[in-house]
């Protein structure tokens, strides 16, 4: 009975409606309670003010924290102590690069610097995984081939057709590619304990220690079988090209996706990762009727396997491209676009809470915890530019007695007053940032400086048109039932 109910379309439903309906009622309290009790808004307000500036703090120091990893694995030579490993020879890694419709030169740009990696063996194979509807993938194929293929130990090239029941977009793709390849290791004997799978973005370029460090890592992991692998990818490979919002917003990207590399505890792999085949083939791969694939793979894992999943930080960088199509509008447009398709993956908390009540393996500490992370990070996305930017100037604009007591006069000054210590930490970012673009290559002319400090006055208008606009349309498309289709990000 309870197993019917919590799989249930009406209960799903009521998942996938929980946080949208949870961020229009907190963005719109302040309008309903200021009128009758602008004190509680001020409080709450208040109180959501010093959280945002103890996560700013934390931020900072888990991004400072990684950034000194970082150092410090550079200076290590993986490469030299996977010889020393016998087993290191038995390990074969398969790049799957899901793409359509992706530049050629953005793709061999990708390939090319997995041939530059420092891996002491031939064991690297390309996988191409195209859409059967793209006219130019076997031009693509071809031309790859013809300047890789000495480079690696194979190139394989799948084309997917999709199917009824597949939603468009990299979790069908790579299901096929996936599937494709495991038949392809069972029929060579191939233990899938022994296969590496790393998911690639056609623009994630790959420093030359990744796969080294990789296989390190695995190796002299005791649970390996049951982990993702992960390295940071930071929008820095196209800085320069940027329109001046977007290039901010990559930057602020690229700085929380640093600082989330030392959070282990609560750690989920983005965009760019590795596992082994092994847990992919347990848990069939990535459902194929979802969109933002990422963090969803991470929980079918943890829900067959519970809190043995974890996805373990690797301390070196990849490079990647932040959107940019040319012009202005357009660029804007499909930055837009984009993070609205990263908010559609609210959807996960339907899928986390149709299986809460029906995994009892798993502690329920452990679950709880896990949902909690997940719903705060989801819920904050569209409303913590309306709580910190609009809703200290409600209670007294509904209720103007409250402007004459003591903590109505005292709310807009108080809420300053913590935003600009929060806002004194951007100094560090900006220093980070100069740090880390160097460290990739991306040089700061002497005519940029002024631009990257000014930028920061802007920061509330790139966060509501980049950020949380997104999300909240994402959301409310949600509550309404209205789906997203998954559109590929044009990058030139």
């Amino acid at each position: 009975m309870w197993h019917r109910l919590f799989t249930s379309s009406a209960f799903k439903r009521f998942g996938e409606m929980f946080v949208p309906l949870t961020a229009w009622f907190i963005i719109l309290l302040p309008f309903a309670l200021s009128p009758f009790r602008p004190a509680v808004v001020a409080y709450l307000i208040i109180a959501f003010d010093l959280y945002f500036l103890y996560k700013s703090i934390v931020t900072a120091y888990y991004a400072s924290l990684s950034y000194a990893q970082i150092n410090f694995h550079n200076t290590i030579a993986y490469c030299e102590k996977l010889i020393q490993i016998k087993k290191s020879k038995k390990i074969k890694h398969f790049v799957i690069i899901p793409n359509y419709k992706e530049p050629l030169y953005k793709l061999k740009e990708t390939i090319k610097a997995i041939a530059e990696a420092d891996y002491p063996f031939k064991n690297i194979s390309i996988v191409l995984a195209f859409e059967s509807r793209e006219a130019e993938a076997k031009e693509k194929e071809e031309n790859i081939r013809k300047e890789f293929g000495k480079n690696f130990e194979k190139i394989f090239a799948f084309y997917h057709t999709l199917l009824e029941g597949e939603a468009p977009g990299k979790a069908s793709n790579q299901t096929f590619a996936a599937k494709s390849l495991h038949k392809y290791c069972i029929e060579q004997g191939l233990s899938s304990e022994d296969i590496m799978i790393t998911v690639c973005d056609a623009d994630s370029l790959m420093p030359k220690n990744y796969f080294s460090y990789l296989t390190f890592e695995f190796l002299n992991d005791n649970d390996r079988k049951t982990h993702f692998y992960w390295a940071p990818v930071l929008l820095y490979n196209n800085f320069w090209e940027l329109p001046f919002f977007v290039r901010m917003q990559a930057t602020l990207s690229s700085i929380l996706r640093l600082a989330f590399l030392s959070q282990k505890s609560n750690l989920i792999h983005i965009s760019t990762y590795s596992t082994n085949l092994y847990l992919l083939e347990k848990i069939n791969f990535w459902d194929v009727d979802i969109i933002p694939e990422d963090w969803h793979v991470y929980f079918q894992a943890f829900f067959a396997f519970g809190e043995k999943v974890e996805t373990r930080p690797l301390y070196t960088i990849i490079n990647g491209d932040a959107v940019y199509s040319g012009s202005f509008l357009k660029t804007l447009v499909n930055r837009y676009e984009q993070e609205k398709r990263w908010a559609w993956g609210v959807t996960d908390i339907s899928y986390f809470l149709n299986n809460f009540f029906i995994t009892p393996h798993i502690p329920l500490l452990v679950k709880v915890k896990k949902f909690l992370y997940l719903f705060e990070t989801h819920l904050l996305w569209p409303t913590a530019f309306f709580i910190l930017t609009v809703s200290s100037f409600i209670p007294a604009l509904l209720n103007p007695a409250f402007n004459r007591t003591v903590l109505g006069f005292l709310l807009p000054q108080l809420t300053g007053f913590i935003l600009t210590l929060a806002t004194i930490l951007l100094f560090f970012y900006t220093y980070l940032d100069f740090r880390l673009r160097h460290r990739l290559n991306q040089k700061t002319k002497l005519i940029y400086i002024p631009f990257l400090l000014i930028q920061w006055y802007f920061l509330p208008v790139v966060s509501f048109v980049l950020s949380a606009l997104p999300a909240l349309d994402a959301h409310t498309r949600l509550l309404l039932g209205k789906k997203i289709t998954y559109k590929v990000t044009e990058k030139v």
